[in-house]
């Protein structure tokens, strides 16, 4: 996996995913489980959307 999620995004991922699964734990739902995805995505730094759609905002 390269790295295609900069890191002004990969902040912005990391802080929405934990809000997200926050309010999920909140709430008592389900839907924080969403949260997992921007999480994931702004830790490893790779998005598999961008892959498909041949964006890259990582500077690098």
């Amino acid at each position: 996996m390269k790295a295609n999620v900069g890191s002004t995004e990969r902040t912005l991922r990391i802080v929405a995913g934990i809000i997200i699964i926050a309010i999920g734990i909140y709430y008592s739902s389900w839907w924080g489980v969403i949260g997992l995805v921007p999480l994931f995505t702004g830790l490893f730094r790779f998005c598999p959307l961008y892959t498909i759609l041949g964006m890259n905002t990582c500077k690098r």
